[in-house]
């Protein structure tokens, strides 16, 4: 046999011995094999003053970072004195005006999409999330009040749901912030309420504005679910807030008749 044959037949039979190797291969690692942990090693990395901090990140973040601390620190409005939601007995002057807001801003909304009116607003205690100090209000504290991206909406309600409305603020105790538009009268375990001057009517619809987060049943409000209608607005809660400060230069809210407890 020549050299060139010999050379030929070896390249063949290598070639042939490559294929068989690659299908070996193939089928190995399409075979289906249980795998198990067998060990599992953590580390703790201890973020503190010791790690060096990147200039390039820093740099790179820094007119962000500037353009931040401007924006939320611009001043809005003025609060003569404190506003929180612990100053007074199932209602608060930050309540007051978080309801009194949420109505302005719903009703506005809601009025011009369909030409009706709401009735009244009902927050949750929870939602707030700080007070307003006595000073300058800046846009940082309409975020530190409602850090959440919650949004206005109105619900239609039956009467006998808007009644459940009530029996539930009067079990729960807490100054869930009610609008202007309502006024409860508490006496001993027995209340009374008036929705603009009127007593409930059993045969009307009541068009309630509240949040996005407390229609779909948080804090236990199950009477806002399946309402008969539901108007979403998209508008962010704190944006009315921010809104509300930026064209009023001075806040002012106080405890007023909308919850009255009487012995």
């Amino acid at each position: 046999m020549s050299l060139t044959n010999i050379i030929k037949t070896n390249r063949v039979l290598m070639k042939k011995i490559w294929i068989l190797l690659l299908l070996i291969f193939f089928c190995l690692a399409c075979e289906k094999r249980p795998y198990h942990v067998s060990k599992i090693i953590a580390k703790k990395i201890t973020i503190d003053s010791e790690i060096k901090k990147d200039s390039l990140i820093v740099n790179s973040f820094l007119p962000y970072k500037h353009k931040m601390i401007k924006e939320i620190s611009r001043p809005l409005s003025y609060a003569p004195f404190q506003l929180e939601r612990t100053d007074g007995y199932l209602q608060s002057t930050l309540g007051n005006l978080i309801a009194d807001l949420s109505y302005q801003k719903a009703n506005e909304l809601f009025n011009k999409e369909t030409g009706k009116t709401v009735d009244f607003s009902m927050s949750n205690y929870g939602g707030i999330r700080a007070a307003i100090n006595k000073g300058e209000v800046t846009v940082s504290n309409a975020f530190e009040l409602m850090p959440f991206d919650n949004t206005l909406v109105v619900v239609e309600l039956t009467a006998e749901k808007t009644e459940a409305l009530f029996t539930y603020f009067m079990a729960k105790k807490r100054a869930h912030p009610l609008s202007k538009h309502v006024q409860l009268t508490i006496r001993n375990n027995s209340y009374k309420v008036h929705i603009n001057g009127k007593p409930i009517n059993k045969n009307k619809t009541y068009f309630i504005a509240t949040s996005n987060y407390l229609q779909k049943g948080g804090d236990g409000m199950n009477f806002f679910s399946e309402p008969l209608s539901l108007y979403t607005s998209n508008f962010l809660i704190r944006d009315a807030i921010t809104a509300h400060f930026n064209n009023n230069d001075t806040l002012t809210s106080f405890l007023d008749t909308r919850v009255i407890v009487t012995k």
